[in-house]
């Protein structure tokens, strides 16, 4: 990957902070051109590395990527294999590129049932890259929003069964600071590729007031025009965070 700074053409004033995307249609894409789903993916992956390099150069601050769901692990054996080994290949070869470039890495999910040397992959990547800036790149993996939730509920149940906290007193922020996502804001706009419109048990307690922007192309085939497209579309709306039209 090689990231170079340039001018964000006119999207300054209207880039979204934090944007998410749902990385959808790799295996839909496979299909239609004859070949497994592992094949998908792999394009997939490409389709990552080139947007993660344009979200840097435009000065996006957070990029958040839903890579895998935990209900993803129904798929079949071998394509969940393949999947991981695909992941430990990305983190392997990216990472060098991503700290030179001040990308910082942080993966958001469930860690048990992952294969002990992609937790250490994630570890490794996690450190080296704690102290970068310039943008961070959150993997979601083996994720679940309402999961999350439940887990953070069971924190704050927790505290307040040790007498470190009154349950009368637990305010929004409390629970905030309990999901996966505590520390980093909520997204500004949700990108979901191949025409699905839902959001498919993803962030559903931080898209509460994120603008939604369906793109019809599968991600393999998802370009930088699609990002600007959207990107574009965002800068369009107003956001009035459930206040009424003036």
């Amino acid at each position: 990957m090689n990231v170079r700074p340039s001018p964000a053409g006119g999207f300054e004033s209207d880039l979204p902070i934090h944007l998410a995307i749902i990385m959808d249609g790799n295996r839909r894409w496979a299909r239609a051109h004859g070949k497994p789903a592992i094949y998908g993916h792999r394009r997939g992956a490409e389709t990552v590395r080139r947007t993660v390099e344009s979200c840097a150069r435009l000065g996006i601050r957070y990029l958040t990527l839903y890579a895998f769901s935990s209900e993803n692990w129904r798929r079949p054996r071998h394509e969940v294999g393949e999947l991981m080994n695909l992941l430990r290949y990305y983190l392997r070869r990216e990472i060098d590129s991503l700290d030179r470039n001040g990308i910082r890495v942080r993966v958001i999910g469930e860690r048990e049932g992952l294969a002990p040397d992609i937790v250490e992959l994630i570890g490794h990547a996690e450190r080296r890259t704690a102290g970068n800036r310039r943008m961070d790149l959150v993997v979601a993996l083996n994720y679940g929003g309402r999961r999350e939730i439940l887990l953070a509920a069971r924190r704050l149940a927790t505290k307040v069964a040790r007498g470190e906290l009154r349950a009368e007193e637990i305010e929004e922020d409390d629970l905030r600071d309990a999901l996966f996502t505590a520390g980093i804001p909520d997204p500004d706009l949700l990108i979901r590729t191949s025409g699905e419109q839902r959001v498919s048990n993803f962030l559903l307690w931080q898209l509460a007031y994120t603008e939604l922007v369906f793109v019809p192309v599968p991600w393999p085939e998802f370009e930088e025009r699609h990002l600007f497209e959207a990107i574009a579309e965002f800068g369009r709306r107003e956001r009035r965070y459930g206040a009424s039209a003036g």
